[in-house]
């Protein structure tokens, strides 16, 4: 793994999963180990469901898109493979469905609404800024993408360009 590649595995994903979610638990009072409930064990799964997806979506960055996650340091190729044939943004989802998670391991209702502002901001951050730079960087091969990908609600069937 290069140096690009930590920096913004550490600037992101672990800033977003980490050490935010371990910042509301200290402020809330919520630092205790979680007891294992039904909501917890659920929290275990969704939190495993998503690292798996996120990091699913990292390697396939690496390796279609010789990029990283990291917007100083985007992708060359548009990668529409994998989880990116259901949905523009599985990346960012395997990330919320981690605070989702998260938020059930510990009961928190401050990472609950960490994840829910974490989507929203994303929210703005791909329709104003990311799928700006996509369409500029990528053109009618992004177009063509995001017209028959959703940005969020995953597709049933891949799509194939």
């Amino acid at each position: 793994m290069s140096l690009p590649w930590i920096k913004a595995i550490i600037l992101l994903p672990f800033n977003a999963t980490v050490a935010i979610p371990a910042l509301i638990l200290y402020f809330t009072g919520k630092l205790a180990a979680p007891t294992c409930t039904f909501y917890s064990l659920a929290g275990m799964l969704m939190f495993l469901a998503g690292l798996l997806l996120a990091a699913w979506t990292m390697l396939l960055f690496a390796q279609i898109g010789k990029g990283t996650l990291a917007p100083w340091a985007p992708t060359k190729k548009l990668v529409v493979s994998g989880p990116y044939s259901h949905v523009r943004n599985p990346m960012l989802s395997g990330i919320i469905i981690m605070l989702f998670g998260e938020s059930l391991i510990f009961s928190s209702w401050g990472i609950f609404a960490w994840g829910v502002l974490f989507f929203i901001i994303n929210t703005f951050y791909f329709i104003f800024s990311e799928e700006v730079g996509l369409e500029k960087r990528f053109g009618d091969e992004y177009a063509l993408y995001k017209k028959n990908v959703p940005r969020w609600i995953p597709r049933i069937r891949p799509w194939k360009r």
